[in-house]
């Protein structure tokens, strides 16, 4: 389910890449808990052979001051990393604050990863590295931030080839890009995403399509945004990649009232005849069937929220927290999509406040009822009876409000 890491773990910017071991592994930024600033001085890994168990490679690379990854720019915080696997060598790609770029590399793709070097040609002038190999073993490097550029690297993976650097690949002003490209081959065309501000913020990824790797690119939609996961929420950074002939988009959701402290989620993608991707919702089970709604269901597993409502930790344990709603304009949760088997005709909320809550299905109604608790307690709403598979969301106005989790009956 979404996120689809265990929650301890704070992991935006993903790109994934099945490598050749047949496992995929993401490859991302690492935001601290609590912390307001972006991204960390570390990077981890994780792996998955069937998109639900998540193997924890450790940490891969690290650039503090107990070890310096990056020689050239010392006890750095590390943006937004990418990695390729060429001739049997694994190498990761990372990007410091001042534009910094560099190439460290491994014999395997969970690292650990050796000393980088700074990528010349690029290093100092970008963010947001992101490598392509093309079939006939040619090695594209992209970067950039409001305007992309890209080029072919060397052999060695470690330069730009002279000459070879195209700029205005994407901009901001003709394809809305923001920052965070990403490039795969699928049909024998190039498809590149991206971090997409055409909808006014940089939530969404879009993308675009090319015959050629470094373009000319026409953009061609919006694959996913993650508007609506917090009330803070601003950039979305990350890919899309194939496991055993399903296509999956890798994304991020903020929490804590911030616009850190992102997870990564993953959706199924599907490609129509004309090679198009449909746009998907952001969804609580992600890769998994439909979540079953008689089973307990952490709320803080909401697909989208409004209305002030955010994630939170209280301890050990997050909830999704409202300091108040009113009755027109009421806070929710979207849980999208849940499984109500035969047919259910009850919500137990465990929940803590005063206010009322309603229960919905898609444009149905449910019920509703008045709550007052002072402490987490669960209060039950009797409703219509659904059942089958269905978007559901959780309503409320009141004071102080804090959803614990809920499930049917």
């Amino acid at each position: 389910m979404n996120p689809i890491l265990p929650r301890q773990y704070f992991v935006p910017d993903v790109e994934a890449h099945t490598m050749p071991d047949g496992r995929l592994y993401l490859y991302g930024s690492l935001d601290l808990s609590g912390s307001k600033d972006y991204c960390s001085k570390t990077l981890r890994c994780f792996s998955t052979d069937d998109m639900i168990a998540f193997r924890d490679e450790g940490v891969i690379f690290r650039n503090d001051a107990e070890a310096s990854g990056f020689p050239a720019h010392p006890d750095t915080t590390l943006y937004a990393p990418d990695a390729a696997c060429k001739n049997g060598k694994y190498y990761l790609f990372v990007c410091c604050p001042g534009g910094f770029e560099g190439v460290a590399m491994a014999d395997s793709p969970a690292g650990p990863f050796g000393d980088a070097v700074p990528i010349r040609g690029a290093d100092g002038s970008g963010i947001d590295p992101a490598v392509f190999i093309d079939d006939d073993g040619t090695a594209y490097y992209f970067w950039g931030q409001f305007h992309l550029k890209g080029g072919v690297l060397s052999e060695d993976m470690t330069e730009l080839v002279p000459g070879s650097v195209r700029d205005n690949i994407l901009t901001e002003h003709e394809h809305g890009f923001h920052e965070g490209a990403s490039v795969r081959k699928v049909g024998g065309r190039y498809y590149l995403v991206y971090t997409d501000i055409s909808r006014g913020r940089a939530t969404a990824l879009g993308y675009a399509v090319s015959d050629s790797p470094l373009g000319p690119y026409a953009k061609c939609g919006i694959i996913i945004d993650n508007t609506g996961c917090d009330p803070q929420t601003w950039n979305d950074h990350g890919s899309i990649e194939c496991l055993k002939g399903q296509w999956y988009v890798f994304y991020h959701r903020s929490s804590q009232n911030g616009n850190t402290c992102r997870r990564v989620c993953a959706e199924p993608i599907f490609f129509d005849e004309r090679g198009m991707i449909r746009e998907v919702p952001q969804s609580v089970n992600g890769p998994q069937p439909p979540l079953d709604a008689r089973k307990i269901i952490d709320a803080s597993a909401a697909s989208r929220l409004s209305g002030g409502c955010f994630v939170a930790p209280d301890g050990v344990k997050e909830y999704v927290f409202c300091q108040q709603a009113s009755s027109d304009r009421k806070a929710w949760a979207e849980y999208r999509s849940l499984d109500f088997g035969g047919g259910v005709s009850a919500v137990a909320v465990r929940v803590r406040g005063r206010g009322r809550l309603w229960a919905r299905c898609e444009d149905r109604a449910l019920g509703s009822v008045d709550f007052a608790c002072d402490d987490f307690s669960t209060v039950t709403l009797p409703v219509a009876r659904v059942s089958g598979v269905h978007a559901f969301w959780l309503l409320f106005e009141g004071e102080g409000v804090v959803l614990d989790s809920f499930s049917c009956a």
